[in-house]
């Protein structure tokens, strides 16, 4: 039995605001790259804030390239930029409460 290669593969992409998360479903085609499948997902219409050339992408957690190719199941997302930096963030909360 022989298995038919799919000439797209099922992704999602992933992005956080401060008051929504986008999670969009699409197929790609096979090869797909991030990039692509950010362009195709139409995120960059909804969010327009989003920067490819600025904002930081990967593939569960992990930072990637907009080149890297995708596979069945990715979950694509694209970061934002910290606001504060998470040891000064730290720093703060403790100096309004030591305990």
């Amino acid at each position: 039995m022989t298995t038919a290669i799919s000439p797209h593969i099922a992704i999602q992409l992933a992005y956080t605001t401060p008051n929504h998360q986008h999670v969009i479903p699409i197929k790609v085609p096979t090869g797909a790259t991030i990039e692509s499948a950010i362009l195709a997902s139409g995120i960059c219409q909804i969010c327009p804030e989003i920067d490819l050339a600025k904002n930081k992408v990967g593939i569960f957690g992990c930072v990637l390239p907009l080149s890297h190719g995708l596979l069945e199941g990715d979950r694509v997302e694209i970061y934002r930029p910290l606001l504060i930096d998470p040891k000064t963030a730290r720093r703060l909360r403790h100096s309004r409460n030591p305990n």
